[in-house]
């Protein structure tokens, strides 16, 4: 069955426009599009994206003598005083049904720049606020996915017994404390492995897996994350929720 046109935001933060990062993310706009979706590209590095959050991020301010960064971006929002490189992003956030995070990893996490992104983007009132997150998140409805490369090889990462451990817990505060937090369906990863060691082969199959990998939105299962029903107003939960 064809998948559905979506809006697909492509929030990309690699700062070598001919790396192999570079390379996925242009794969992955010529593939959706292809697909008949409609693509927008945040490129950070090539914007000039400033990652830093601060009082300048707010035109007007609730409280000018103590910054609470969270609150006034709620107030911000509700008064349509946003910075206006956040309010753009934001836009794009609003409108995506697909967010496609594409970056090299660094330190088991994203680089700083994309770090801030999320920082200034992601703005309670909008994204999250109250009782407002996982299923019950200001984004909910909206579908995720992180693409990403870097210098380790796949058994590094198999499983608990492997050098570095699984996935899971690596990956845990951007899948879960931060996409599924704000209501994202998470959709499994695609990691790019040992890039900077493999020829040109090895380099096209990765693209071609990539390539398969999203045009199989539809069937990739979304991982699994807590539902605001099974717990309570105080969020302890109701009954034993599996692991």
């Amino acid at each position: 069955m064809p998948q559905s046109p979506l809006n697909v935001l492509i929030v990309h933060a690699h700062p070598e426009p001919k790396s192999f990062c570079a390379a996925m993310k242009d794969l992955a706009v010529e593939t959706l599009t292809a697909a008949g979706h409609a693509v927008q590209v945040s490129d950070l590095y090539a914007m000039g994206w400033n990652p830093v959050a601060s009082a300048a991020d707010f035109q007007i301010r609730n409280d000018p003598d103590y910054l609470v960064y969270a609150l006034e971006q709620r107030h911000a929002h509700a008064g349509n005083a946003l910075a206006a490189d956040i309010a753009g992003e934001l836009d794009k956030l609003l409108w995506a049904d697909l967010l496609i995070l594409s970056f090299p990893l660094y330190w088991c996490s994203v680089p700083a720049i994309l770090k801030g992104w999320i920082d200034r983007v992601l703005i309670s009132g909008a994204c999250y606020g109250g009782l407002r997150f996982y299923d019950r998140g200001g984004l909910a409805g909206k579908r995720a996915l992180l693409s990403f490369t870097l210098g380790g090889q796949s058994h590094m990462f198999a499983n608990e017994d492997a050098i570095h451990g699984d996935w899971e817990p690596m990956l845990r505060p951007l899948q879960r404390g931060t996409l599924a937090y704000v209501g994202f369906r998470v959709l499994p990863p695609f990691p790019a492995y040992h890039v900077p060691y493999i020829g040109d082969d090895a380099r096209r199959k990765i693209l071609d897996a990539y390539r398969l990998h999203l045009n199989n939105l539809d069937r990739l299962k979304p991982l699994r994350f807590p539902s605001m029903a099974d717990f309570d107003r105080q969020l302890h939960p109701l009954t034993e929720v599996p692991a």
